[in-house]
């Protein structure tokens, strides 16, 4: 194994970067997970019911290693469908809700009621589920949880923070998907784009149980300075209904793909290229901007001091960063993020970065992510354009996209969260 040449080519260098990317997301493909991770086939039915970026995918796969009769329906993100032949995929809203993925959640309901004890629900769950799986609690209209997604999506809260508040706003969220399925073995299969990688966070988390409040969630909207509707603050103020004792089957839960998978995949594949891989963390969080100085700050001290490891050296990490939307431009939190490590390297002569969106969108632009290389920062002077005003504009995409240093791969039918790569030669 011998390490990369030190001159290594600003356009080398990001074709690495994206090879490693690469690598990653083979490692949470559905495809490869979900078959090992299959339930025994019942004597009764097998109804399967599933939301997220990655739910059609998810059930492409279970067609393909299922030996029985299977039926049921998924809801994914618009253009993230498959050619299902059994499973009915629909596609709907994300991240801001609508009415195909308020239709598609009142049929799933109505697919797991009725079942009993020898039939089996196969639930599969991945990130996005909270948006695509909407049926709002009696007494709130859609049009309300759209106003109320808007407000949160642009106030810095955490995803545990978001979903905490619609699994109180809703009809099918925090178990309540499980509760209809009575007597049947619900089987959940989860795609973890969450921090912790907790499934009950996971799209909100419909067939497993919850132990949060609506007090909990009307704590999240005053940490945030969100005045919730009065139909809202009637919901998290009543008195929770206890539904009556019913029989309930037996449930079981496995986490398939991980953001901790992916990055065990780069940092694999990256020893096979002659680097040294340091994994900073499969769960940061924090405001994307600040998070990219930090890791500037860490690509600083490998290249000039070999701490705390000896280029070439990779910097890996993955989680869910945060952006507080205060301008009005374009990018997702992964644009944002590298540009602000952009910033704190200045056009470091050995460094180069990537941030990416597993599930190949960042924010709501076509894009995955971005990347940058030691001639990115000259080229962007040379174009005349202001990496700081951009990024307080919330403007990460123009930057980058004047570049032409956007990474694009299309919906990847995936989802755990982002990923980041930092390489000094």
């Amino acid at each position: 194994m011998h390490a990369p040449d030190l001159s290594l080519s600003p356009e080398a260098g990001r074709e690495l970067l994206r090879s490693l990317f690469d690598e990653a997301l083979r490692a949470v493909d559905p495809l490869s997970s979900v078959p090992r991770h299959l339930p025994p086939r019942p004597r009764g039915r097998t109804v399967v019911v599933g939301a997220g970026k990655a739910a059609a995918r998810m059930a492409l796969a279970l067609e393909r290693a299922w030996d029985g009769p299977l039926s049921g329906l998924v809801v994914t993100r618009y253009g993230h469908g498959e050619p299902c032949q059994r499973i009915e995929v629909v596609e709907a809203g994300h991240p801001v809700p609508d009415e195909a993925g308020q239709q598609a959640a009142q049929r799933i309901r109505a697919l797991v009621q009725g079942l009993g004890a020898q039939d089996l629900v196969i639930a599969l769950i991945s990130g996005g589920g909270s948006s695509l799986l909407t049926a709002p609690a009696p007494g709130l209209t859609l049009a309300e949880k759209r106003e109320l997604t808007n407000r949160l999506l642009h106030s810095g809260a955490t995803i545990h923070e978001m979903n905490c508040v619609r699994k109180h706003l809703s009809s099918i969220k925090g178990g309540k998907l499980a509760q209809a399925s009575g007597a049947a073995a619900v089987w959940t299969l989860v795609v973890s784009d969450v921090p912790g990688d907790d499934p009950r966070t996971v799209a909100s988390g419909p067939t497993l149980p919850d132990d949060s409040t609506p007090q909990d969630a009307l704590a999240v909207l005053r940490q945030y300075g969100i005045t919730p509707s009065p139909a809202v603050r009637q919901v998290l103020e009543s008195p929770p209904v206890t539904p009556a004792a019913a029989q309930q089957g037996p449930r079981e839960v496995r986490v398939i793909a991980t953001a901790q998978a992916a990055l065990d995949a780069a940092a694999e594949a990256a020893r096979a290229r002659g680097l040294r891989p340091l994994v900073l963390g499969n769960a940061i969080e924090g405001e994307a901007r600040q998070v990219g100085r930090v890791h500037a700050g860490i690509a600083r001290q490998v290249a000039g001091f070999g701490q705390p490891l000896a280029a070439p050296a990779v910097l890996l990490s993955g989680g869910e960063t945060t952006v507080t939307v205060t301008g009005r431009g374009r990018g997702g939190r992964n644009a944002e993020f590298l540009l602000g490590e952009l910033i704190g390297l200045a056009g470091h002569p050995r460094v180069w970065g990537l941030a990416a969106d597993t599930d190949g969108i960042d924010g709501s632009e076509s894009n995955a992510g971005a990347l940058f290389g030691p001639d990115s920062w000259a080229r962007g002077l040379q174009q005349g354009l202001s990496a700081a005003d951009l990024l307080a504009g919330n403007d990460a995409f123009s930057y980058f996209d004047a570049l032409g240093d956007l990474v694009v791969t299309g919906p990847t039918r995936t989802n755990v969260n982002d990923f980041r790569a930092t390489l000094i030669a």
